[in-house]
């Protein structure tokens, strides 16, 4: 099927680039908004003085290095030294990601549609409970990769790389895909705030490092930008412990709470089979899938989608056992 994208009240187009390339427009745009910026230095530990993180250790090519910080912002990704040293707790009884990507050469690079395959298949034709994407990048390649959902009750019983290889060969006819893969990746990936001691005195967990990503799909770039702009809004409060974990229960805590219910029946074996063919051969529902997985709903969104989420959320919260970011 082809879906529209479902803005809401958002743009109803975007772009996609290598991640390497964005990393890199970042880092540029905050050296040219003032940030000192430090390559080839890899962040290895903190010192503590009390309750508060008096600097950071740093591996670099002329040795370590320690940096003083008023206030640290923990931006290290999914797996987070400093945020595990700092008492971060990844919680595995929800849903979370287990996935892999690559960069594979085509003649469509140029594509003006990203595609999704939700029904996912392994090499024995069983159903699993993820996806695979393929994400032009006007190029020469495009991005392409599979993700499953597990829990600890429920572990993803797939091999990712044999995973990627068999998608890859599934679609290399229709995106005419050309040679190997490239930069092969894997990640765990701790999804919907399901981690706490995300924030202390002086320091807090943004993005990936705080489980700020979609379960329903595996993103967490936009949460990572928005989370840094709401955080730089809070840089002079006199402590974050509370005040962090709060602000972000409240800005996602209601999707995240019901998204990885979802994602968590998503796991069970029984569900996947029964209900996703049906869901996947309806427009309407696609519709409101793609909405979902993408993060488009926002506070400004009034139409009977959006509010059934947001009411749906509320309502999850209320019964959750361990809250988002808690």
């Amino acid at each position: 099927q082809v879906i529209p994208w479902p803005g809401g009240t958002l743009p109803t187009v975007g772009s996609a680039v290598a991640r390497t390339e964005l990393d890199d427009r970042i880092r540029a745009v905050a050296g040219e908004s003032g940030a000192r910026t430090v390559q080839g230095a890899r962040a290895v530990g903190v010192e503590r003085d009390g309750g508060r993180v008096r600097a950071v250790a740093f591996d670099t090519a002329a040795g370590r290095r320690s940096v003083a910080c008023r206030t640290l912002v923990v931006a290290d990704g999914v797996r987070s030294t400093l945020g595990r040293q700092l008492g971060r707790t990844w919680h595995r009884d929800s849903a979370y990601g287990v996935a892999v990507r690559a960069y594979a050469k085509t003649d469509r690079s140029a594509d003006e549609w990203i595609t999704s395959h939700l029904e996912l298949r392994d090499a024995e034709g069983r159903l699993q409970p993820g996806y695979g994407w393929i994400f032009p990048l006007a190029t020469g390649e495009v991005n392409i990769g599979v993700g499953s959902l597990a829990t600890a009750k429920r572990p993803a019983n797939v091999a990712l790389r044999p995973l990627l290889d068999l998608y890859a060969t599934q679609r290399r006819s229709d995106w005419a895909l050309e040679g190997d893969l490239r930069a092969v990746s894997s990640a765990l990936l701790p999804m919907g705030g399901a981690v706490s001691g995300v924030a202390g005195v002086n320091w807090a967990l943004v993005g990936d490092a705080a489980a700020c990503v979609n379960p329903l799909n595996g993103e967490g770039i936009d949460y990572g930008l928005e989370g840094g702009r709401m955080l730089a809004d809070l840089l002079d409060e006199p402590d974050l412990t509370h005040v962090w974990p709060t602000v972000l229960r409240s800005k996602y805590g209601r999707a995240f709470s019901v998204a990885r219910r979802l994602a968590g029946l998503m796991t069970r074996p029984q569900v996947l089979p029964v209900a996703g063919p049906p869901a996947l051969r309806s427009a309407a529902i696609m519709r409101i899938a793609v909405r979902l997985m993408g993060n488009l709903v926002t506070d400004e969104d009034v139409d009977v989608v959006a509010r059934a989420w947001r009411a749906s959320g509320g309502a999850s919260m209320r019964v959750d056992g361990r809250r988002p970011f808690g």
